[in-house]
């Protein structure tokens, strides 16, 4: 068994969902005390409901991953929480990761240039010479 680690929005989805007396699974099989099998079929339910019926499975985890690169999470991080064991190959998420690095970039040069035209929020120490 794995342990996956989950987000606080996906544990509260799933402590809504209810609860089959005498079955530990949190999606619960036709038979009694069984989990859920036959995924594919279900997936293309749903995303016939949902009007997706070209996304798959996999694309959800790449959607994952590539919110955490846009919100600039480290890459390392990102492969840990897909259980990625290869750095390589989380590394195709690097180009998403470009946002925040360059969002960072700004953020940092404003602050810079806030200093230097005199603009700046925060104390600036003048350099001796």
């Amino acid at each position: 068994m794995k342990a996956v680690p989950l987000g606080a929005a996906a544990l509260e989805l799933l402590s809504a969902l209810p609860r089959h007396e005498g079955n530990p699974y949190l999606i619960p099989g036709k038979k009694a005390g069984a989990h859920l099998v036959g995924m594919p079929k279900i997936w293309q339910r749903i995303r016939k409901l949902a009007k997706l019926e070209d996304v798959r499975l996999h694309d959800l985890r790449h959607s994952f991953a590539s919110v955490g690169a846009g919100a600039g999470l480290s890459l390392p991080i990102i492969g840990k929480l897909l259980g990625h064991t290869q750095a390589a190959t989380t590394q195709r998420y690097a180009h998403l990761a470009a946002d925040p690095v360059r969002q960072a970039a700004d953020r940092i040069s404003g602050e810079i240039a806030a200093a230097m035209s005199g603009k700046a929020k925060g104390e600036v120490t003048p350099i001796r010479r």
